[in-house]
C-alpha cells in the first residue's frame, strides 16, 4: 500500500499559491515553518525559504503529473537548494524516474536518494513515524542549544532522516542524540552540514 502523509494534503494549495506568486505567505510542508515568520530566524532566510518552497511545488507538480502514487509514496524535503527524497517505490524504474524529476526543478544544487524498493508501508507504519516524527521535532525545539528552524525531519519506517544546517559539531551531536533515543527509531541517517560547509554557497548551476 502507498503511504499517505499529511504534507501530501497541501502540496495542490501549495502549487496553486506558488502559481499566483503568493510566495510571501506560503508554509513548508516538511518542517511546518511559516515564510516570513520564523523563517527570518533560519539560516536559510526568508527567500532562501521561499526558493526552497518554490523548489518543493515544482517537485511536487512532477510527482503528481507523472504518477499519483509516486507522488503518494515519496517524501520531500528541502533546505537551501538540497533536495532530499525518501520513501517507498514499488521498483527501481520508479525510483530512477522520481529522482530524475527532481533534478528538473529550478534553484536544486544537490538531490539525495534515500527512496527504498519495497511493497511494504501502509496505515500502521505511517501512524507510528508520525508519532516518532513528532516526538523528535518537539524535543528538538526545547533542546537547549539547538536551533531546531534549521533542521528538517521525515521519518520513513522507523528510520529518521535530518536534512539541515548545524551551528556547530556539538549541535549536531545532540540532534542525533535525541533521534537515535527516540522510541521505536530503527536509524538515523543525516544529510546535515555545517554552517560554513562550501555547498551553503554554491549556485545551482555549479552542479
Amino acid at each position: 500500500m502507498s503511504r499517505f502523509r499529511l504534507s501530501h494534503l497541501a502540496a495542490p494549495a501549495l502549487l496553486l499559491l506558488t502559481g499566483l506568486g503568493l510566495s510571501g505567505c506560503l508554509a513548508t510542508a516538511s518542517t511546518g515553518v511559516a515564510v516570513g515568520g520564523s523563517a527570518a530566524m533560519q539560516d536559510r532566510g526568508i527567500k532562501g525559504a521561499a526558493n526552497d518552497t518554490a523548489i518543493r511545488a515544482e517537485i511536487n507538480h512532477y510527482w503528481l503529473d507523472k504518477d499519483h502514487k509516486m507522488w503518494m509514496g515519496l517524501n520531500l524535503q528541502v533546505y537551501e537548494g538540497r533536495v532530499l527524497v525518501s520513501g517507498t517505490v514499488p521498483n527501481a524504474d520508479e525510483r530512477a524516474d522520481a529522482i530524475q524529476l527532481a533534478w528538473k526543478a529550478k534553484g536544486v544544487k544537490e538531490v539525495i536518494d534515500e527512496v527504498e524498493v519495497t511493497s511494504q508501508g501502509g496505515v500502521v507504519d505511517y501512524s507510528r513515524d508520525t508519532v516518532i516524527q513528532t516526538r523528535i521535532n518537539g524535543e528538538l525545539l526545547f533542546a537547549k542549544g539547538v536551533e531546531s528552524v534549521n533542521y528538517s525531519v521525515e521519518v520513513v519506517n522507523g528510520v529518521v532522516y535530518i536534512l539541515g544546517v548545524a551551528q556547530n559539531q556539538g549541535e549536531l551531536d545532540k540532534v542525533l542524540e535525541i533521534c537515535r533515543n527516540m522510541a521505536n527509531v530503527k536509524k538515523v541517517v543525516s544529510h546535515v552540514i555545517m554552517k560554513d560547509d562550501p555547498k551553503r554557497f554554491r549556485s545551482a548551476s555549479a552542479t
